[in-house]
């Protein structure tokens, strides 16, 4: 006995929304942040026992990948940041209805690139 109807969406018929695609970002993104955050706390233990890892360093992040692994990760940290302020007035109990969850899906996503650019001028001032 075959069945062809599905009981639950199939990617065939299911239309993706701005909180599901938030949703697997999100996730995907706290992957990468927990092993960035593992390379710079260990980068942090190389300063500290051996400084002639410094110099090294700042010539890895001073080529044009670093820059973008920099920015990338300033991008990273600001999404997951605003998306889980998101999740916590969701677990508040506003934000559900499914205009208010859209604003603030386009509102985290936005603002994610404009805090990257921002702490991109700000950190090109300080250096």
């Amino acid at each position: 006995m075959e069945n062809n109807n599905p009981l639950s969406p199939h990617l065939q018929i299911y239309r993706w929304q701005i909180s599901s695609l938030l949703s697997i970002t999100h996730r995907i993104v706290g992957v990468v942040n927990f092993f960035a955050i593992i390379l710079i706390c260990l980068w942090v233990m190389l300063l500290i026992f051996d400084q002639s890892y410094y110099s090294t360093i700042f010539i890895i992040l001073d080529s044009s990948f670093g820059k973008f692994l920099a920015i990338s990760l300033c991008w990273t940290f600001s999404f997951h940041i605003l998306n889980e302020l998101r999740h916590l007035f969701w677990d508040a109990g506003y934000g559900f209805d499914l205009k208010v969850a859209r604003i603030t899906g386009i509102l985290v996503l936005f603002g994610s690139f404009v805090l990257t650019i921002l702490f991109y001028f700000l950190g090109r001032s300080i250096f």
